[in-house]
């Protein structure tokens, strides 16, 4: 585990983690009285990339300090976008992760489902293009840094 950031007491809670992340315990954590919806996005690791390589882990590289300092920033712009959200988590993996592995979890809870639908997608846009992450593509007998590497964007105010 290495870090874990949590605002707005009990409504957002940001994460980068080593550790295996756990899409049922932000679920559980997001569902509130006041909230009929809950969606929960994960992003797992595929078999597939544009190396031609039959992928068998990632390994993801960051600044702790400065991707959840992002991920707070994006958590903060969909507040303003959706000011009646419920909870909103975001957790990020970082190091090694197999085939198959949680590489990032996105819960969100709201009264009703469009804006839960809406916002967790949004997060999950926003955090692939504004948090600096690095990935590398594992396959059998070689390595190379992720092909699909775009330049990392400011979070843009509604």
């Amino acid at each position: 585990m290495v870090g874990s950031v949590k605002l707005a007491p009990n409504h957002d809670w940001v994460f980068v983690s080593s550790s295996p992340l756990s899409p049922d315990e932000l679920t559980k954590w997001a569902t509130r009285p006041q909230c009929g919806a809950v969606v929960t996005f994960c992003g797992t690791v595929r078999n597939t990339s544009t190396t031609g390589h039959d992928i068998t882990s990632l390994e993801y590289e960051t600044s702790t300090e400065l991707a959840e300092s992002r991920l707070v920033a994006v958590v903060g712009e969909a507040r303003s976008r959706w000011p009646e959200l419920g909870a909103i988590a975001v957790h990020h993996r970082i190091g090694p992760v197999e085939l198959g592995g949680i590489t990032v979890v996105v819960a969100v809870s709201s009264p009703h489902r469009h804006e839960a639908f809406e916002a967790a997608k949004y997060l999950i846009d926003t955090v692939k293009n504004c948090v600096p992450m690095w990935k590398r593509e594992v396959w059998q007998g070689g390595s190379a840094w992720s092909e699909e590497a775009h330049s990392i964007e400011s979070v843009q105010k509604q």
